[in-house]
């Protein structure tokens, strides 16, 4: 029987993923890579993060979106699983949003961390 949990994420796009995990001081493995679980079952993921427990967390493409996926019986990180699932979407949405207002025509100005933990930005276009 497996151990593997998936959680259904709103991340849809690999590099922002990509990104945030690395804001965020993650050492990441682009995949496919397998995720190890217990005893020895693996689980193939396109981003995999190595716990030094040798229990691996990952994220793996379903349909259009990435679930993270790992045995939580042996999670070993600093924050709990939903803690690192909001830090995790709280930069993704943000490379998200530069992203897609830069596709637009739209930069960067200003960007302000705020004291409740959200980040305020600031976007303007010229036009000609």
């Amino acid at each position: 029987m497996s151990h593997f949990s998936q959680i259904k994420t709103q991340i849809r796009d690999l590099s922002s993923l990509e990104a945030a995990l690395t804001d965020l001081g993650m050492a990441w493995k682009t995949g496919p890579q397998p995720v190890r679980g217990y005893r020895g079952q693996t689980q193939t993921a396109e981003v995999v993060i190595e716990q030094d427990n040798g229990y691996d967390i990952g994220f793996s493409r379903n349909q259009d979106q990435y679930e993270l996926v790992a045995d939580l019986q042996y999670w070993q990180q600093s924050l709990s699983v939903e803690g690192f699932l909001k830090q995790v979407t709280q930069r993704y949405a943000y490379h998200t949003v530069v992203k897609e207002t830069a596709k637009q025509g739209f930069e960067l100005t200003e960007q302000q961390q705020n004291q409740d933990g959200s980040i305020r930005l600031v976007v303007q276009r010229w036009s000609s």
